[in-house]
């Protein structure tokens, strides 16, 4: 991960909380849309694991209080995902019609999004694990779908010792140790930085 990304997480608590005094606050939200939309066709998720507030939030605020259990799977499901993107995005879509081009009120729609997925992203942060949220965000499932098979991890199991460690690190909970395509990796090295034998790489 980057330097500055344990930082980032005061970003989606300033959207949500004086986002409602100052609406232009909001238009941070698209401005994050925009940057990970470029960032995925070649980096897929990487954004994620080193950009996104929220993920960052998540990680590092939240991370301490978490019950961290495991994430469910059907949560990974694009049976899930794709009704969820849709419900939001049709959300969205119908409040910024409303706003008749008004710049306060589409700021202001924008922020309640950031709000509301914010506090679903910390209840489910602490009653299962932190990036839950992360596993069906619309934003992550928009750049897995880009670029997912891009940027990918790389396993040597020649090396592997088999010690786990990578799984366990793993904010996404995925099964590292392995060589099949990791499309919901959000390249934030922890698995690598962990490895005592080298095995990884991106």
């Amino acid at each position: 991960m980057l330097k500055i990304t344990p930082y980032l997480g005061i970003l989606v608590l300033i959207v949500s909380i004086f986002g409602f005094l100052f609406p232009l606050l909001g238009y941070l939200v698209p401005i994050v849309f925009i940057t990970l939309l470029l960032i995925a066709p070649f980096k897929g998720r990487w954004f994620c694991g080193n950009l996104c507030p929220r993920g960052s939030f998540v990680d590092f605020w939240i991370g301490k209080i978490t019950k961290n259990v495991k994430i469910p799977d059907l949560l990974r499901s694009y049976w899930i995902r794709i009704p969820i993107f849709i419900l939001l995005m049709g959300f969205m879509g119908y409040r910024l019609l409303l706003t008749e081009g008004l710049i306060n009120q589409i700021g202001m729609v924008f922020v309640i999004m950031c709000a509301m997925t914010t506090a679903i992203a910390i209840v489910l942060g602490v009653s299962v694990a932190p990036r839950t949220w992360c596993t069906f965000c619309p934003m992550g499932t928009v750049q897995r779908t880009i670029g997912g098979n891009r940027h990918q991890l790389q396993f040597n199991e020649n090396r592997c010792i088999e010690c786990k460690k990578c799984d366990q690190v793993c904010p996404m909970q995925l099964e590292v140790n392995v060589a099949d395509p990791k499309p919901d990796c959000i390249k934030c090295e922890r698995c690598i930085d962990n490895c005592p034998v080298t095995a990884l790489k991106i």
